[in-house]
């Protein structure tokens, strides 16, 4: 009787484990996760992410974060995807924007993103972001961006050897009042057998436009080309002038520029030795003197040094980088972190130094940041601000395209008076297309 109980037993046991192997499993709990889209790929912006994102992990440590980047400059690419993923209702959690009209003329105008009153409420972003900087994210009132830093367009980076070796004595810090003292410069540089202004990519042709005509007509009567309406004439002699300089700057730089993948080969080209100077955004600084892989580690006022672009002392072309909720957001928990990282004072530390850029926010302790952050973080506060067109800030993306458009057909003319006359006409008709010269 005990045998044929103990049997029983066994065959019982045995059954069992037989089921519990072919019992499904029981289902594995799927870790949240928060995708977000910029275009920080390249070097001396990824570091810049990567420290942002090590500060969401130490907060959020249940949340995955996705990177979905797109590599290329000024968002050249990244916004091309971006629009096929939001016609195809398959928004990202977050992504990029330059706050401006690139943000309120484009996916605030469209409904594509939600107000952040209650985080800006909950951080205390109202009352440490700038005066100035919230009517460029906001709408009736409301913000619709977190803004995480303020870069500044027009910087002219430059290598001291190319320029001591070629015989400029002029400073840049100093003696470029007037675009003609700084071909005056190139003129010796030229001669001397070295490019003297690099360029990159298309897009990088608008930059130095824009900060080419800041330099010819002065910040007020470059407001007054974006006003509404406009108070500077698209059609008369001050853009004449600058876009004479323009030409003139371009016949200076190297002939490959199209053909270079982004701005940091342009950049390179100066710290290399090839080139005298490069106007870009202090994101150069961070590709300068970053480390590797990423960065170059090169040594301030040594193997680089910077000025700000002819004619703009006293002038601080301005952009700045910033994240959105999506108007109908499927993971509005992940990004609200997100955007609460993006927000603080923690986040916006650890991000700007690698960037080359400064916070957004007023309270960031600047001893954390590089000599030329400081001086930028005092330019910021007393020099004029201007808004950037390259960047988002004055013109509304359709506005924007056509100028582009216009600035490809120029660089493939002969630049001269018939060319530039005929650029200064497109840029006149764009205004009335589709910026604001609109009746």
């Amino acid at each position: 009787m005990q045998k044929r109980f103990l049997c029983l037993v066994s065959v019982i046991l045995i059954l069992a484990f037989s089921l519990s192997a072919f019992a499904p499993a029981a289902p594995a709990v799927q870790k949240k996760q928060v995708e977000v889209f910029s275009w920080w790929v390249g070097p001396g912006e990824a570091d810049g992410l990567a420290a942002m994102v090590k500060v969401f992990n130490a907060k959020y440590p249940d949340i995955t974060f996705v990177n979905a980047a797109v590599a290329g400059g000024a968002g050249t690419n990244a916004k091309a995807v971006l629009q096929t993923r939001l016609a195809a209702n398959d928004a990202p959690d977050s992504w990029q924007a330059h706050a401006g009209q690139e943000t309120i003329a484009n996916y605030v105008a469209a409904n594509q993103v939600a107000p952040l009153d209650d985080l800006f409420k909950t951080t205390g972003l109202n009352d440490v972001l700038p005066k100035t900087l919230l009517p460029l994210i906001s709408k009736d009132g409301h913000p619709y961006s977190v803004p995480v830093n303020i870069h500044r367009s027009n910087v002219l980076w430059f290598n001291p050897k190319v320029l001591k070796d070629a015989g400029v004595t002029a400073n840049p810090k100093t003696d470029f009042k007037t675009w003609d003292d700084f071909f005056a410069a190139c003129d010796k540089i030229k001669a001397a057998g070295k490019t003297c202004l690099s360029m990159g990519a298309p897009w990088t042709a608008i930059h130095l436009f824009e900060n080419v005509m800041i330099g010819t007509i002065g910040p007020d009567k470059w407001n007054g080309l974006w006003s509404n309406p406009p108070t500077t004439d698209w059609a008369g002699a001050d853009v004449k002038k600058g876009i004479a300089n323009f030409a003139k700057a371009l016949s200076y730089t190297n002939p490959d520029a199209s053909t270079l993948s982004d701005w940091q080969p342009a950049s390179k080209m100066v710290s290399d030795g090839d080139a005298a100077f490069n106007i870009m955004g202090d994101w150069a600084y961070g590709y300068y003197a970053n480390p590797a892989p990423n960065g170059l580690a090169l040594k301030p006022h040594e193997q680089f040094d910077w000025a700000v672009s002819p004619g703009t002392y006293g002038v601080f072309n301005f952009l700045a980088d910033s994240f959105v909720l999506p108007a109908k957001a499927k993971n509005a928990e992940g990004t609200n972190a997100w955007l609460t990282v993006a927000a603080s004072k923690e986040g916006q530390e650890a991000f700007n130094p690698l960037k080359g850029s400064i916070c957004a926010r007023t309270d960031c302790d600047m001893s954390k940041f590089s000599e030329y952050s400081k001086d930028t973080a005092k330019d910021w506060s007393s020099n004029t601000v201007v808004g950037s067109l390259q960047h988002g800030v004055v013109a509304a993306p359709a506005w924007a395209t056509k100028i582009g458009t216009a600035m490809g057909l120029f660089q493939a003319s002969k630049l001269d008076d018939a060319a530039q006359a005929d650029f200064q006409k497109a840029l006149a008709d764009a205004c009335k297309s589709d910026g604001t010269c609109k009746k």
